[in-house]
């Protein structure tokens, strides 16, 4: 049977989702950040050398990366489901948003609360206006014009077909699922849009959603 390792709160929460769309058995090992540093815990590096989530086990071998992971399983799996056609407009657009997901929204965001952190870290009183200064100047020179391209980007997509690929749900929509979560609090960029958060909120309402979140247990951005 496929094993996945999930990691609470975590990217994982979107294989667990993928496999509860095509009805495929699945058993969940759940792993628990760690409560200081909130990072995975040390027993996932005896799965994978980088210790990292998800990481999915299936007939002997392992996988790695979301968006590798998501391929192999609608590959596998999916007998034509969750992606469209090759050689149509709609594959297109899948194939674009399954690796946008991680190339390019996830790492701003990942930014964004690395300078957030900084924002809170404990430091000296004299120290704290001058973290202020860099953290506000890394924003204006990168962050704040970066992921308004990429918001405004999102936006308009989700404004012209029910799904990011055109009009069935894929596994391009499940992938994006997570960074248009984390946004929605992150990312200032992201916030007062129209069609991002009703589009979370339709992905939220499908059926298989919910049996991923009763599988996968809390999960900070449903």
């Amino acid at each position: 049977m496929l094993i996945v390792h999930h990691l609470e709160n975590s990217r994982s929460q979107r294989v667990l989702w993928l496999l509860e769309e095509l009805g495929v058995p699945y058993e969940v090992k759940r792993y628990e950040r760690d409560k200081k540093t909130n990072l995975a815990p040390a027993a996932l590096m005896k799965v994978h050398p980088l210790g990292k989530s998800p990481v999915v086990e299936d007939n002997g071998e392992i996988f790695a990366e979301t968006g590798a992971i998501m391929e192999y399983i609608v590959e596998a799996y999916g007998a034509g489901r969750l992606a469209p056609p090759r050689g149509t407009k709609e594959y297109n657009r899948y194939r674009y948003w399954m690796y946008a997901a991680e190339g390019s929204y996830m790492p701003p965001l990942v930014f964004s609360l690395f300078l957030s952190r900084m924002d809170e870290a404990p430091m000296p009183f004299f120290a704290k206006p001058i973290a202020k200064k860099l953290t506000n100047a890394l924003r204006e020179a990168y962050l704040n014009h970066t992921t308004k391209a990429l918001f405004d980007y999102v936006e308009s997509e989700l404004g012209k077909r029910p799904f990011l690929a055109g009009d069935e749900l894929t596994a391009a929509d499940i992938i994006m699922s997570f960074p248009l979560e984390a946004a929605q609090t992150r990312v200032e960029a992201a916030k007062n849009r129209k069609n991002i958060p009703a589009f979370v909120k339709k992905l939220h309402a499908r059926p298989a959603y919910a049996r991923a979140l009763e599988k996968g247990g809390p999960y900070a951005y449903a």
